[in-house]
């Protein structure tokens, strides 16, 4: 044998340390990565939550001044799901938005608006204004945000909720 292909045959393959140590480093970022996907999940679907009820909000209102006629934010929290409809119409769950269990949601209205058992409306007027109301989502671990609805301008504010 030559000096060259001496060389050769040594460098074709890894060795057993080599792949001791790569599969334990791999087995290390899969262990490490399933807690860490289930957070990002669970903060995804929190996300999705609050700026969806936001954008529900929002959209009420302004459809409520483009249109000329007041519009409700029903919230059903025990059924984690919300829509938004005409005023004084019955609540449509076959067009609600549904939110993940793991979510707790509470929810502040005027109590003359409870359209059915459950339900919760914040009503949003063609000029601007609303009944006001506030809306809480928190997560498993107690942190969440309270979205409020001004009742005289109908404009919609965040804060931090406390555990």
């Amino acid at each position: 044998m030559t000096r060259g292909t001496a060389s050769r045959k040594w460098m074709r393959g890894f060795t057993l340390m080599e792949l001791v140590v790569a599969l334990t480093i791999g087995v290390l970022l899969v262990g490490l990565g399933g807690p860490m996907a289930a957070r990002m999940y669970e903060t995804m679907q929190y996300r999705d939550a609050v700026r969806g009820l936001s954008t529900a909000a929002s959209g009420a209102r302004l459809r409520a001044m483009n249109g000329g006629q007041a519009v409700d934010l029903m919230v059903e929290p025990d059924a984690h799901r919300y829509a938004v409809q005409r005023a004084e119409t019955a609540f449509d769950r076959d067009q609600a938005r549904s939110l993940d269990d793991a979510l707790t949601l509470g929810v502040v209205s005027a109590r003359q608006l409870v359209a059915e058992q459950g339900v919760a409306v914040i009503r949003f007027y063609p000029d601007g204004s609303s009944t006001g109301g506030s809306i809480t989502v928190r997560r498993d671990s107690g942190q969440g945000v309270r979205l409020r609805v001004d009742w005289l301008l109908g404009r919609l504010t965040h804060e931090p909720v406390e555990s």
